[in-house]
């Protein structure tokens, strides 16, 4: 007698228990230990998940659909063949499309032959750069056949480490002096919350949510609580998060620490795209580092790693990922901050966020607050990238408008373009026709004109660009990257990439179908998928003929 279902491989078995080795056996770190095996083994087998799930005390099907929801795993049945060593991914995101990805896409199979898998890939978060391909793990901006290839050949498949500001030189700059004084008893709690009100500093993910208001929230809900640091920026155009992160990461380690110790969190945990794997490295040797130094005090500090998700940048599903889920977006109410990770009152924050909290405490809230344009206070990080000379991260008054930010901040549009338009927000937060280049840019300031700043990725285009591509380019992401979970969002991006590929636009239909996809779906993602052709539709009805 033999028991149902596949049997246990002891090859696999010992393999799988080896990598684990004195490793706790505990279900949210099903995602970390799927990495374990991927990167040990280049895919994931059946007898490995198998393996993995006895380890485990799980269900083969507990595993297998956790692992087959996140891009980044390669899951190798049993009658299927691994995928050569290399993997090369290639972004075709908006600009990275706009800088010629389709052409590598095109040309790069028959240049390398069998020496690499060549895969599309969503937003890396190098739109600066774009366009941007990933050979293994190894970031190649401004990429070419040529590149790509010697990159192959010289297994360039690792990170390349940021030259950053390390833990001795940001304590020589006065570094993790606040957060002595508030683990010494020198700042008091209130005063921090109200020097953070004071600033108007806000949520600068995108949702905008007052930060003093928030502590607040949280540390009225009883213990024990927990802090969970969202750094999946993987909206099309975003990249300050890691702007910050290569440059200065004791800095956004101290604020979270603060922010921590505000609402008295007994564990933080970061959880970083998997797309930034140079980060990677850097957060958890400068974690160690903190730790060393005892700077965490009681507060455990946990790095998660993504593996390929942007419906995972959605707090809740972040929430779920971090405890080894698929990413699912939560039905609110209750909201985080009442009932959070692993059940608890957590407080969630953007890495932008955390970032700025230890130069408002030091410098005062009108250092943060005195900012602004046309009547908007602070100072705000825009991510620009497309048709302008001089792409990045912009630190710009809030308020400014897109004219002056190209201008003043981006040395003009790129030569031989003229401004045509610009996604003031992302993929989902629109697109607005280069007459409306001088509206403030800022929370609210754009949702009268069906848009919205986010997290103040700024995309440009020009003459030169095909706006019905364009859009087509944002809706085929978001039909990608949508989790299934509702059928308004998971059919409705679907359906309206199909209309959308017609030479003709059925224009009743596309709107009936938004409609439903904007009211009816559980989660921001869906919601704001039809955006930008909304926007297409009103403000640029020549290029729909």
């Amino acid at each position: 007698m033999f028991p149902k279902g596949r049997q246990l491989e002891s090859s696999a078995r010992a393999e799988v228990r080896a990598l684990l080795a004195d490793r706790p056996r505990d279900r949210d770190l099903l995602i970390e230990y799927l990495h374990l095996i991927q990167d040990k083994y280049g895919c994931l087998s059946a007898g490995h998940l198998q393996a993995l799930a006895s380890e485990l005390s799980l269900a083969m099907a507990e595993v297998y659909e956790v692992a087959s929801f996140y891009a980044h795993f390669d899951i190798v049945l049993d009658d299927e063949t691994p995928p050569p060593p290399v993997t090369i991914r290639v972004c075709d995101s908006l600009t990275c499309e706009m800088m010629g990805a389709a052409t590598l896409l095109k040309d790069l199979p028959g240049a390398l032959g069998s020496n690499a898998r060549v895969v599309r890939a969503p937003c890396m978060g190098r739109c600066d750069t774009a366009p941007v391909a990933e050979v293994g793990h190894h970031h190649v901006d401004r990429a070419d056949v040529a590149s790509l290839s010697a990159a192959v050949a010289e297994n360039r498949t690792h990170p390349a480490m940021p030259d950053f500001k390390g833990y001795d030189a940001y304590v020589a700059d006065g570094g993790y002096r606040l957060l002595k004084d508030c683990r010494s008893g020198a700042r008091d709690v209130e005063d921090l919350v109200s020097r953070l009100e004071e600033s108007e500093l806000r949520g600068l993910g995108g949702a905008g949510f007052p930060t003093g208001r928030k502590w607040r929230f949280v540390r009225q809900e009883p213990g024990p609580r927990l802090m969970a640091i969202n750094a999946d920026e993987g909206e099309p155009g975003t990249f300050k998060d890691r702007h910050y992160l290569e440059r200065d990461p004791h800095r956004f380690l101290e604020g979270m620490l603060v922010a921590a110790w505000v609402v008295e969190a007994e564990a933080v945990y970061i959880y970083l795209r998997d797309e930034y794997p140079a980060l990677q490295h850097v957060l958890a040797e400068e974690i160690k580092r903190v730790e060393a130094e005892g700077l965490n005090g009681d507060c455990a500090i946990h790095l998660r790693r993504g593996a390929g998700a942007y419906i995972c940048g959605e707090e809740s599903a972040m929430l779920e990922s971090i405890e080894g889920k698929r990413g699912l977006p939560r039905h609110k109410p209750p909201f985080p901050s009442q009932v959070g990770l692993f059940g608890r009152p957590t407080l969630i924050h953007n890495v932008e966020t955390v970032y700025w909290v230890r130069d408002i405490v030091e410098r005062g809230a009108s250092w943060f607050s005195g900012e602004g344009r046309n009547g908007r206070q602070g100072l705000r990080s825009f991510s620009v990238s497309g048709r302008v000379r001089e792409p990045g991260v912009k630190l710009a008054p809030a308020g400014i408008t897109v004219r002056e930010l190209i201008e003043e901040y981006c040395g003009g549009m790129a030569d031989g373009h003229a401004f045509k338009g610009y996604l003031p927000g992302g993929a989902s937060g629109g697109i607005l026709p280069a007459s409306m280049a001088d509206i403030p840019l800022d929370f609210g300031t754009l949702e009268e004109h069906g848009c919205f700043i986010g997290s103040a990725a700024v995309v440009v285009l020009s003459d030169q660009d095909d706006m019905k591509a364009v859009a087509l380019n944002l809706m085929r992401f978001f039909e990608d990257e949508s989790c299934g979970q509702c059928t308004p969002c998971r059919v409705g991006t679907e359906k309206a990439v199909k209309l959308m590929s017609e030479p003709a636009w059925d224009m009743p239909l596309l709107r009936e179908l938004s409609t439903a996809m904007a009211d009816a779906s559980i989660c921001g993602l869906g919601q704001a998928a039809p955006n930008p052709l909304l926007c297409l539709m009103k403000y640029f009805p020549e290029d729909l003929k």
